[in-house]
């Protein structure tokens, strides 16, 4: 039988990389070793898909050992956290140790904006940074994965209340455009370059949505997608900090979606790239249809039933 592929994060919630790259690849009929924090109810919905679950601990020696043995290729992600530099170079060693022979890492495309002389504002930036330069570093076969801001993010978790209560989207984007790109179009590259990464190791991929545009211009793509008029109210980024740490997020991801506010007002966001296309042979998802998809998470009438 095939060496398993190791999924890391695979236990995410419905629509989430790790888990919908995990699904990609059984469907394909490849063996997949899914790593995640504990058992529960995720974790046995991974089972029933056919995949072979591993609790571990990125930060953990000992544990990534018995994750990481057997697999050949893997797959490298984390959410925001101030330990990712640490969990990246933890993984990688043992990664190294175990002779992996493919390491598809999961970035962020800010990155390609930044050098040993020119940084950002959020630690989680200067953490993914850091983290790409000891994996080149490292001599392991990498391909690393840069998506843009991601459509689950800001344009779902961080406009539903506003546009199902007042039918405004309301975040700090300023006129800055951008290219948002969705969960389940980075899993199709991700399980692409799984499936077969020697071609690609090395090399960097960029992944942005099918267009760059600003806020105003999505305001009309909700619109259509939920029969309403949407519009687009701008928000100072300082108030709007404010209110994230006032629902309990951490201060290292608030400051981590600060940054990214103000990049986007800054232009800085205004990227595209064919890299979704060119490596699944399908287009990325639009916002329209991505809104339309979720439209009763924007709907009062679902919200108060």
């Amino acid at each position: 039988m095939a060496n398993p592929i190791l999924v890391t994060g695979a236990a995410g919630r419905v629509g989430a990389v790790g888990r919908t790259v995990t699904e990609l690849l059984l469907k394909q009929g490849n063996a997949v070793r899914a790593m995640v924090r504990k058992e529960d109810e995720r974790a046995q919905a991974l089972r029933a898909m056919g995949a072979e679950v591993v609790v571990g601990d990125l930060l953990d020696l000992d544990s990534m050992h018995r994750v990481i043995a057997g697999c050949e290729t893997m797959y490298f992600g984390m959410s925001v956290s101030d330990a990712y530099l640490a969990a990246t170079v933890n993984a990688a060693a043992v990664a190294k140790h175990h002779g992996v022979t493919a390491f598809i890492n999961m970035s962020q495309m800010t990155l390609s904006q930044m050098s040993i002389t020119e940084t950002t504002a959020s630690p989680q930036h200067k953490l993914h940074w850091l983290a790409e330069q000891a994996l080149n570093w490292s001599g392991l076969p990498v391909v690393h994965v840069r998506p843009t801001v991601f459509l689950e993010g800001f344009f779902l978790i961080f406009t539903s209340d506003s546009v199902r209560k007042s039918n405004q989207i309301r975040l700090p984007f300023g006129e800055g455009k951008t290219s948002p790109v969705g969960a389940e179009d980075v899993a199709r590259v991700v399980a692409a370059l799984l499936a077969n990464p020697q071609p690609h190791i090395g090399k960097i991929y960029h992944l942005t949505g099918p267009q760059s545009e600003n806020m105003h211009f999505y305001a009309q793509d909700y619109s259509k997608a939920l029969g309403r008029t949407i519009t687009y109210q701008d928000v100072p980024v300082e108030p709007w900090r404010d209110g994230l740490l006032g629902r309990g997020l951490p201060v290292h991801l608030v400051n981590h979606l600060a940054t990214m506010a103000d990049l986007h007002r800054a232009g800085r966001y205004d990227r595209m790239s064919d890299d979704v296309l060119t490596l699944t042979g399908q287009g990325p998802l639009r916002v329209q249809e991505f809104v339309r998809k979720n439209a009763a998470t924007f709907s009062a009438s679902a919200k108060e039933a």
